[in-house]
């Protein structure tokens, strides 16, 4: 089977958007593609329709190529907890809490058997495969234990190119330094460079770029001009480079920063309205918010911890009380409510903590992880539409109140209420990407400020994405030679 591998001198080079790309422009011609990617470390999961777990960002890669996102194209997805630990996920399915160095005795070469043993099956199937690495193929203290770059390369034989970030400087230095630190064999298979994020007039570069092919050998097969995408983050190191201030806005919404914020693509829909303007905070401010919203966290308890010893939980619950929306999702739900227990510390080593009390819900962290896809009718908003998402938590949360004024947000009551009209709470992932169902929301907020209503017959989110899609694919094709990859 045909491959293409995409590899980075760095972190954040733009491997994942590459992929992409290319996945798209590989479906334009014809072609049956998937992408894949052995091993990824992130925050931001999905949830496939067989009820596993793989990183988001290789679910926006199969929908480039048209196809439902499989546990196979990600058959490892690490989750830091941010105490030297993290979450294995093999499979699809939560393998233990490791450290790095139990990690790689306990889990490499079951972790290569996952790999190769997914890309046999990928091979039977498509007609290219199209990896993504991690960080740096040429991380030499690492390379022994690295699973994602070159040994993928070398097993599937696949033309490799190697993708360098120009706006961090320096990149003929990462270039020529990634080459000089790659086997010979691995080098062998660096077909084409492209520079990224350039901001420049070309002209000034080509001296540099016949340097670098008279010097390597190896064609600088595009040169890709630097802009902001609309297609979600891999990890919130992304969010700074896709901040976009709107002086027009008309909604001011915050999403608190945690340390272990988790599916932060949950708000892309948000961040894709005119009339919103989302900020990631992550201390109290003076500034007056119509909404904020507590995201996922990976471990709630250490998270809801922070909001304390920061004084944001107090400044949370002094904007409720003077009218200010509070919506939390999955973990951000769990810290509304008046406690957060871990009995058997699953977590880490915190068994209790106290929630921010907005809401009357006892959440109790469980061994066993809830995944799956959602489709469930609106109770709250009458809207003719199933609304999609998907469930990722290890917690139960039961009310602990016979306050009448609960009110469901779906057919499934288990999965979302609303409180005092004021306080929001739910486990469904991906629910904003519901385009009427999101707009009833903002209109809740836009009716308590006097606005006018926005209309609510609009595409879904991911009619927009696909959009973004194509923009990325076009603007790729018109700057990257693919022609020495097929």
């Amino acid at each position: 089977m045909p491959a293409i591998m995409v590899v980075g001198t760095t972190s954040h080079a733009g491997k994942s958007l590459m992929t992409a790309a290319i996945c798209r422009l590989l479906v334009r011609q014809g072609h049956k593609v998937t992408p894949f990617k052995g091993q990824n470390m992130a925050l931001n999961a999905y949830v496939t329709a067989d009820g596993g777990e793989i990183g988001h960002a290789q679910a926006v890669q199969a929908w480039a190529a048209k196809i439902e996102p499989q546990v196979i194209m990600n058959p490892i997805l690490l989750k830091p907890q941010g105490d030297m630990t993290s979450q294995v996920i093999l499979m699809g399915q939560s393998a233990g809490r490791v450290g790095a160095a139990e990690y790689y005795e306990k889990f490499f070469d079951r972790g290569w058997q996952a790999i190769t043993k997914s890309l046999d099956q990928l091979q039977e199937n498509y007609d290219y495969v199209v990896c993504e690495g991690a960080g740096s193929p040429a991380e030499i203290n690492l390379k022994h234990r690295d699973l994602t770059n070159m040994r993928v390369a070398k097993y599937l034989q696949a033309k490799t190119l190697l993708v360098a970030d120009i706006d961090r400087g320096g990149v003929f230095a990462h270039i020529v330094g990634t080459l000089e630190l790659l086997e010979p064999e691995e080098r062998a298979l660096i077909k084409g460079f492209v520079i990224n994020k350039f901001r420049g007039q070309r002209s000034l570069l080509e001296s540099g770029l016949d340097w670098l092919t008279e010097r390597t050998g190896i064609p600088v097969l595009g040169v890709m001009p630097y802009f902001q995408s609309q297609l979600p983050a891999e990890d919130s190191l992304d969010l700074f480079d896709r901040r976009i201030n709107k002086p027009a806005a008309e909604l001011q919404i915050a999403v608190i920063r945690l340390p272990r914020m988790a599916n932060f693509t949950d708000f892309d829909p948000l961040m894709a309205e005119d009339s919103v303007q989302v900020s990631y905070i992550d201390q109290p401010t003076q500034k007056r918010f119509d909404a904020i919203i507590l995201p996922g966290s990976k471990t709630t308890i250490a998270d809801c911890s922070w909001l304390h010893s920061t004084g944001l939980a107090d400044w949370i619950k002094t904007q409720a009380a003077a009218g200010t929306t509070i919506l939390g999702i999955c973990g951000g739900l769990q810290m509304l409510g008046e406690k957060v227990s871990d009995p058997d510390r699953l977590e880490g080593d915190i068994s209790e903590v106290i929630g921010l009390g907005l809401m009357p819900v006892e959440t109790v962290m469980i061994d066993r992880k809830v995944l799956r896809q959602r489709q469930v009718d609106s109770e709250y908003f009458s809207i003719d539409e199933t609304i999609t998402g998907y469930e990722i938590h290890q917690g139960q949360s039961n009310w602990v109140s016979n306050d009448s004024t609960r009110q469901p947000l779906f057919g499934d009551t288990e999965l979302g209420w609303v409180w005092q009209e004021q306080i929001w709470a739910t486990y469904l992932h991906g629910l904003f990407d519901s385009g009427a169902w999101r707009r009833c929301w903002l209109n809740g907020l836009r009716s308590a400020k006097g606005l006018p209503l926005l209309p609510i017959d609009i595409p879904n989110y991911a009619s927009q994405r696909n959009d973004a899609l194509d923009a990325v694919a076009d603007l790729v094709s018109e700057h990257l030679d693919l022609k020495p990859l097929l």
